[in-house]
């Protein structure tokens, strides 16, 4: 048996995110039926169809937009019965191209914030562990360091599912959202060059499959929720004392930052002989230089 690590990226268009993170949730293998499912199953509920239906899917950057927030609380909140017709009334004038109401807005909003409550309940009920790694939105590459090999941050984060992997004593998959083709074969030359070219990736094999799977996010629940898991991650979840301390959305951090620093991994990690304390979201300044030059933090102030 074996754990799948569901991976998504956030930031990386430069626009408005705060951060560049990337990260997801790994999930064991015997859970990922029951809880595609359950996902399945909450996406009828709360928005009386499946949004692909609608040519739409779940995002992080759609179901929480702010106005997300604010329409939800126009009113107080709506029965189910009427929620979902006021939403798949919504979702068929968007096909047709016409405007919706108020209410119809205000019931999709309602329906996103369900969605996004029951996803993390969905991933604390099936035993979810949430990684992540962000870098500042932009960071200057150094012109030092080769396209070849894997930035630090992102060395990190597999580092975590290492470590989460050899307490259970299980192998590991990723599986990454399809994103643009040139890009994905440079990452995964990345990864392959890490674990079969140097000493730490050769030994960090032994439990992670050093080839990544990639599907489309359109097509797999599972992906879909690493994307709201990150898009939180970026806009509701910082580490003031080690320089993440960009300004939040409130009602992201307060809604889900919580639920971040639990499901978050935390666990044992080692270094040069050492053992630390070590978590699942990071935050690396400078994903160029090397680790030997500046200690990086996690949250509650373990470094790496």
């Amino acid at each position: 048996m074996s754990y799948l690590l569901f991976m998504d990226e956030s930031g990386h268009d430069h626009r408005q995110m705060p951060y560049e993170v990337r990260g997801g949730f790994c999930l064991h293998v015997s859970k990922l039926w029951p809880f595609v499912r359950s996902m399945q199953k909450l996406e009828r509920d709360a928005f009386g169809a499946e949004l692909s239906q609608y040519q739409s899917e779940l995002k992080g950057s759609k179901l929480l937009k702010k106005k997300r927030f604010k329409f939800a609380e126009q009113e107080a909140p709506m029965n189910d019965e009427e929620r979902r017709k006021l939403v798949r009334s919504l979702l068929t004038k968007g096909l047709e191209q016409k405007s919706p109401d108020g209410r119809e807005l205000c019931a999709y909003g309602q329906a996103s914030l369900l969605m996004v409550d029951g996803v993390f309940q969905l991933l604390d009920d099936h035993d979810a562990v949430v990684f992540g790694s962000a870098i500042p939105r932009g960071a200057l590459k150094n012109a030092e360091c080769s396209e070849e090999f894997l930035r630090k941050d992102h060395v990190f984060l597999l580092e975590r599912f290492y470590y989460h992997l050899e307490a259970k004593q299980e192998h590991g998959i990723l599986v990454l959202d399809e994103v643009e083709k040139t890009e994905d074969r440079r990452f995964v030359r990345r990864m392959e060059r890490y674990y079969t070219a140097t000493a730490t990736g050769k030994f960090r094999s032994k439990w992670v499959v050093p080839t990544p799977f990639f599907v489309s996010s359109d097509m797999t629940h599972a992906v879909q929720a690493a994307d709201i898991l990150i898009y939180c991650i970026n806009w509701g979840f910082r580490i003031p004392r080690y320089g993440m301390d960009s300004p939040v959305r409130q009602e992201i951090a307060d809604r889900y930052g919580s639920w971040l620093s639990r499901l978050q991994f935390h666990g044992d990690g080692y270094r040069d002989g050492s053992t630390y304390e070590s978590f699942g979201i990071t935050y690396v300044s400078d994903p160029h230089t090397s680790r030997g030059q500046k200690k990086e933090g996690n949250a509650f102030g373990a470094t790496s």
